[in-house]
């Protein structure tokens, strides 16, 4: 295939994998593609770890990180517990239904060792996005991407100061184009179908109309793709590639456990569900007893500054995954959701979403030659 995006990067399909496991990224790269590792809640140290292990086995192939270079995030007080730093409704709130549903709560030792380091990893400040960023660029990444707001001018001219492009998620043209402003050079329109934090606007009315407003700067699609007949819709719409997520977590090399996995083959789009029981802010995510706790008449609202209700929702994914608990299991996940029903592998997901590209293409062909 070839588009402005396999020939900015050097690959071989316009396919680009985001993924917080480092396996997606080397799996999706060797299979032609473009891995991105998540790496927002990741600790500097902990990103040096993944990312050298991706060097050591993705065999020099281009891949790049996905970061959040916020300016609205609360400062994190350290020297307090998890629990000190939360208002105690909250803390009580879900602890409580927890509890009454026969889950059991954590040791007092893992929420003053685990809990505590959990809350460390969530501090999106300026300060931690840069060392972040530090260690991506000792690293032969081929791209930064923001996946929350305009980063700062000094940083994008960082990364362009390596050779190294510069993307950016939006959800609007507005803010697409405040981020081509910016200097950013690839755009990642993410329709609302996505999983995660998301917008309003469906992806086939927000793909062209974001190609439109920022024309020639590249744009890939995001948002409901999962198969070669979406990727074909998303080209004919002005796209350049493709950057999917929820895809790639039934995949064998995906992070997700066990538990986790049979939730999401069993999920229906319908369970894939906007909560700000999650993080705070709209992200859609799928479907269980938590995120209808935060729905209930008698929940407290949900934490919006940024990280706290993230480190909130420690504690009981915690405890849930420990007990085993299924049904108040959730993810982030997009409503592509619906065709995540059985273990694959990443090279098959991208085999299978180019062979019906082509077999869409071919037939959308013999319709106008017909």
């Amino acid at each position: 295939m070839k588009t402005a995006a396999t020939e900015l990067f050097g690959i071989e399909a316009p396919i680009f994998a985001f993924s917080h496991c480092r396996d997606v990224v080397v799996a999706t790269s060797k299979a032609g593609g473009f891995g991105v590792l998540g790496a927002a809640w990741m600790t500097p140290e902990h990103l040096e770890q993944e990312l050298k292990w991706i060097d050591d086995h993705i065999g020099g192939l281009p891949y790049g990180v996905d970061m959040v270079f916020s300016s609205t995030s609360t400062t994190v007080e350290f020297d307090k517990s998890p629990r000190e730093l939360l208002p105690a409704e909250n803390v009580a709130f879900i602890n409580g239904l927890l509890d009454a549903d026969g889950v059991a709560p954590l040791p007092e030792d893992e929420v003053q060792g685990w809990y505590a380091d959990y809350a460390r990893n969530l501090s999106f400040s300026p300060a931690t996005s840069e060392a972040l960023l530090d260690v991506a660029l000792a690293h032969p990444i081929r791209f930064v991407v923001s996946a929350l707001g305009i980063a700062p001018p000094h940083v994008i001219q960082r990364v362009h100061d390596r050779g190294i492009k510069f993307g950016a998620l939006v959800g609007s043209a507005k803010q697409a184009r405040k981020q081509v402003e910016a200097g950013v050079d690839v755009i990642i329109a993410q329709g609302s179908e996505a999983g995660g934090h998301t917008g309003q606007v469906t992806s086939m009315v927000l793909w062209p109309e974001i190609v439109d407003a920022v024309a020639p700067v590249p744009v890939l699609a995001a948002g409901g793709i999962g198969r070669g007949r979406q990727m074909a819709a998303a080209l004919a719409l002005g796209a350049e590639g493709v950057w999917c997520g929820s895809i790639w977590l039934g995949t064998v090399e995906s992070e997700l456990t066990p538990d986790m996995r049979e939730v999401l083959y069993s999920a229906t789009p319908e369970d894939a569900i906007i909560t700000l029981g999650y993080t705070g802010k709209p992200c859609r995510a799928i479907r269980s007893k938590y995120t209808e706790a935060w729905d209930r008449p008698d929940a407290p609202k949900p934490l919006k500054q940024v990280p706290l209700q993230s480190i909130l929702s420690g504690e009981p994914f915690r405890r849930v995954e420990r007990a085993r608990r299924k049904d108040w299991m959730t993810y982030a996940a997009g409503q592509i959701v619906g065709l995540v029903n059985e273990p694959t592998s990443v090279k098959n997901v991208i085999y299978d979403m180019v062979m019906e590209y082509a077999e869409t293409v071919d037939r959308v062909t013999r319709m106008v030659e017909e």
